[in-house]
């Protein structure tokens, strides 16, 4: 078992700032390992009005930032690299339900392997107990990866 970040923690260990930080507790990490934790859909967020009016949902490339700023958070909790930005180098996302206004996105994100700054990662989201999104994620710290790239 792990430990838990408040909305105002888990700054310390992800670089997105509202609008686009999309995790809202981090219930459980253990660095290196996972992060799990969930982001409230209430209906003022300020996507809803505009996607898509009259039938409001989350949009899909905002599911898959929420998956990896969990994984982003697997990954900076680890000694000495609390604060460090991160970059996507490739995610394969499947979307197997809408996320709606008032629901709960429970995400799980896990790390497969951590080398050379590169994280190899998986994610899924949930809501009300189904799967409504999954995406294996490459996801990177270019300050570390960049010392083992050709001069």
């Amino acid at each position: 078992m792990g430990f838990m970040l408040n909305a105002e923690a888990l700054k310390d260990y992800q670089p997105n700032r509202y609008p686009f930080l999309m995790i809202d507790c981090v219930t459980d990490v253990e660095p290196g390992k996972y992060a799990k934790g969930y982001k409230n859909l209430s209906n003022n967020e300020w996507y809803f009005p505009i996607h898509f009016p009259g039938r409001p949902n989350m949009p899909g490339a905002l599911q898959l930032e929420a998956m990896a700023q969990m994984l982003t958070v697997a990954i900076t909790t680890q000694e000495g690299l609390k604060g460090m930005v991160t970059h996507a180098l490739q995610h394969t996302v499947r979307f197997r339900k809408e996320v709606l206004p008032g629901e709960c996105l429970q995400i799980e994100a896990y790390v497969d392997s951590w080398r050379r700054g590169i994280c190899k990662g998986h994610a899924t989201g949930y809501t009300n107990s189904t799967i409504a999104c999954e995406a294996d994620m490459l996801i990177t710290i270019p300050e570390i990866l960049e010392q083992f790239l050709p001069k």
